[in-house]
């Protein structure tokens, strides 16, 4: 890609095996997130075959290496066309372009009314926009989750109820597990063929929810 400008240099990172590349008006891979790639790759087997669907793909690294984990497909949706034009670029350098699909559009755009996914991960802007100026390096629409934290959250809900197959499973990124806990009840409250069924959490502002159908 031709993204890369003086104004812009190229960064690369490494995430699990893959050399990830980015620039400063992309988010920066945070290595522990390999942990929802790896959780992906635990799940996939006991799951109807297909691709792995990602949503707010970034620089597509998560979605990236549960499809080298796993050997499946992907489907990596990225509003933004610069992170998305990186995904592209990164699916290329990990040798896997030919089963890679980026689609720059919003998430509720982005599929077809009759598409079904039984693995997927998200990695919604999860900050609460007070929050968002502990983070000035990083881009505000990669970070800001409205009010609460949680509007992109709901988003992907919505998506979930339309385009997770029967007996799906979805990794979803939050802000540790004060923000599961306020997940489930959003869930609860307004999504109620879905459920939180588990989640991981690294620290207190770190955490991966599993998201199934009841």
């Amino acid at each position: 890609m031709t993204a890369s400008t003086e104004e812009h240099a190229m960064r690369e990172c490494t995430f699990g095996p893959l050399r990830i590349a980015f620039d400063d008006r992309v988010l920066e891979p945070r290595a522990w997130t390999v942990m929802q790639s790896e959780w992906a790759a635990e799940l996939a087997p006991e799951l109807p075959p297909g691709p792995i669907l990602e949503l707010f793909a970034g620089a597509g690294h998560i979605g990236l290496l549960a499809s080298v984990l796993t050997g499946r497909p992907l489907v990596q949706v990225e509003a933004d066309p610069v992170a998305a034009g990186f995904a592209a670029e990164n699916a290329a350098r990990a040798g896997i372009a030919d089963r890679v699909e980026v689609r720059g559009a919003r998430i509720e755009e982005a599929l077809h009314e009759d598409e079904r996914f039984s693995l997927i991960v998200a990695d919604p802007p999860y900050l609460p926009s007070a929050e968002v100026g502990r983070f000035p390096a990083d881009p505000l629409r990669a970070i800001d989750g409205g009010h609460d934290g949680l509007d992109l959250v709901r988003a992907t809900l919505e998506v979930l109820t339309m385009h997770m197959s029967a007996g799906g499973n979805c990794l979803l990124q939050l802000a540790g597990p004060g923000q599961v806990e306020s997940t489930r009840r959003l869930v609860d409250e307004g999504w109620p063929v879905l459920t939180v069924a588990a989640s991981r959490s690294v620290d207190a502002e770190r955490a991966v929810a599993l998201v199934t159908q009841r």
